[in-house]
């Protein structure tokens, strides 16, 4: 007689039930807001209840139950409890609009949103157009009496882990939409796993890391590239409310806190850079500082070499969750400027614009395979067919190269390339060098239309106080080290640069707005 195999290599475990169980006297996450400090013991409590308060909610497996926060440790008690009873989390960007939020909580049929005091308002004028959330819930994050508290305290606790493979979505995370609606990224437990485990052999990660997580948790970089990995691993996760260049530098320089682990966009790391207090905090004990978002400009990885932080470039997006490459700390300084070698889990491929794989060393778009992938988008058929080759890669929209090692190098998006005199021109290139200049807090160069060439670039600055330069200056910069079609031709003075919530330089706006500004 024939014997059936069972397997059970699939199924998702719960990590804070595991630690709990193994090490309930860890530390696990940290608020600095509040200063609330709980173990794993705490931690698998808190989630228990948070999962009883959903169910009481008559949140069922599947359903979309949203965060709207500034960052704190409800968000990672949210999440937990969701996971636990096999529920969908959807993180919401908390700089949307009302008009933009209900789209998201339409699309996704969300049932239950968590919102974060400083958002009444926009939560009040968001309420009326939503057709499926029955339950808007209130916190303050920061532990004080709430409608979320009040249903911690009530609910009746789960501490059984609802069945579920890897192949099964447990977060929705929305696209920035620059260009139409945004787009819900589906997010499975395998995508989260593998992510993890690839991340660790390159981080020699260990449970004893403590990370700080001062990025927004809404977005996959600040959720998943410091802040559920120490939970996976069972570290601890130091969580400050929003990113505040003198709170950070004062946590790590906080003994007792201990923190080993940074991820920071550039914009973030720049910020520390001109804080005029740089040179008294001690960073020794950072032994790693991660960095993406955008590409790190280098001069900005020399200057924090000099700190003795190493700053290991990654690449990566939401439909990746967060994998793609990494830099190991020995690869710098003389790998400075790529975005490292693909994870374990990730392959990468550079391809022309008939899908054909380029040399090493060429520039094509980079396109992703792997554990690490989407499935696909939220709903949206059509999306996923343009999405995906024929034969299942997926189209980043990010120009790159890769050498002969392995190495990938981002040149730009797409969509930021601009086409002057029949040549591509990558602004990333461009940034990088002007960042060696001492004028600028920051800046941002667009492709802008022009009369004789079709479009010409166009350097956007943000001067920092005390300086500044003309168009003369940047060119002499530039002159021997760019061709003449990369040449800039014009200098725009703006007083900050338009930021998503992952940090990244929203060029678009700037491609609306600075050619009439300029007229």
């Amino acid at each position: 007689m024939e014997q059936k195999a069972h397997s059970h290599s699939t199924q998702v475990i719960d990590w804070i039930e595991y630690h709990a169980s193994t090490k309930p006297d860890a530390r696990a996450m940290v608020d600095l807001a509040s200063g609330r400090i709980y173990n794993y013991g705490q931690m698998h409590e808190r989630v228990a209840r948070a999962a009883g308060m959903l169910k009481a909610h008559g949140i069922e497996p599947g359903d979309r139950v949203a965060f709207l926060c500034l960052n704190t440790t409800d968000i990672m008690e949210l999440i937990f409890g969701c996971w636990r009873i096999g529920a969908i989390c959807l993180a919401l960007n908390f700089r949307l609009t009302p008009p933009e939020l209900a789209y998201i909580l339409n699309d996704s049929d969300a049932s239950l949103v968590l919102v974060d005091d400083p958002f009444k308002a926009v939560a009040e004028a968001t309420k009326p157009h939503c057709e499926s959330v029955e339950h808007w819930i209130s916190t303050d994050g920061i532990g004080g009496n709430s409608d979320y508290e009040q249903g911690l305290a009530k609910a009746d606790p789960v501490y059984d882990f609802h069945p579920q493979s890897y192949d099964e979505q447990c977060l929705l995370m929305y696209s920035s939409g620059t260009t139409g609606h945004p787009k819900g990224v589906i997010i499975t437990h395998g995508m989260i796993e593998f992510t993890n485990a690839g991340a660790m052999r390159v981080g020699d990660a260990r449970p004893d890391r403590v990370s700080l997580n001062n990025m927004p948790l809404f977005h996959i970089g600040g959720l998943q590239v410091t802040g559920l990995p120490s939970l996976w691993i069972g570290g601890c996760c130091v969580i400050m409310r929003l990113f505040d260049v003198d709170a950070t530098l004062k946590a790590i320089d906080n003994a007792d806190l201990n923190i080993a682990v940074l991820f920071m966009v550039p914009a973030a790391y720049n910020a520390m850079r001109m804080h005029p207090k740089i040179d008294e905090i001690d960073f020794s004990r950072i032994e790693i500082a991660l960095g993406g978002g955008e590409t790190v400009p280098e001069p900005l990885t020399h200057f924090w070499l000099t700190k003795g932080l190493v700053i290991q470039e990654g690449y990566g997006m939401t439909e990746t969750c967060a994998a793609g490459t990494t830099l190991r700390k020995e690869d710098i300084p003389h790998m400075i400027g790529s975005a490292g070698r693909p994870l374990s889990h990730s392959r990468i491929k550079i391809v022309d614009e008939n899908d054909k794989e380029v040399a090493r060393g060429e520039a094509g778009e980079i396109l992703f395979k792997g554990a690490s992938v989407t499935p696909g988008y939220w709903r949206k058929p059509e999306a996923n067919e343009r999405a995906f080759t024929e034969d299942g890669w997926f189209r980043s929209g990010d120009i790159g190269r890769m050498d002969d090692k392995g190495y990938v190098f981002i040149e730009d998006r797409v969509k930021d390339m601009y086409i002057s005199g029949g040549e591509n021109v990558y602004p990333a290139e461009i940034e990088g060098l002007l960042y060696e200049m001492p004028h600028f807090a920051e800046l941002s160069v667009i492709g802008i239309p022009h009369e004789k060439w079709g479009e010409t670039g166009c350097v956007v600055v943000v001067f920092k106080d005390g300086h500044a330069c003309e168009i003369a200056d940047i060119l002499a910069h530039l002159e021997g080290r760019l061709a003449r079609y990369k040449m800039p031709s014009c200098i725009h003075i703006i007083e900050a640069l338009p930021r998503g919530g992952s940090g990244k330089v929203l060029k678009y706006q700037l491609r609306k707005t600075v050619p009439g500004e300029l007229a």
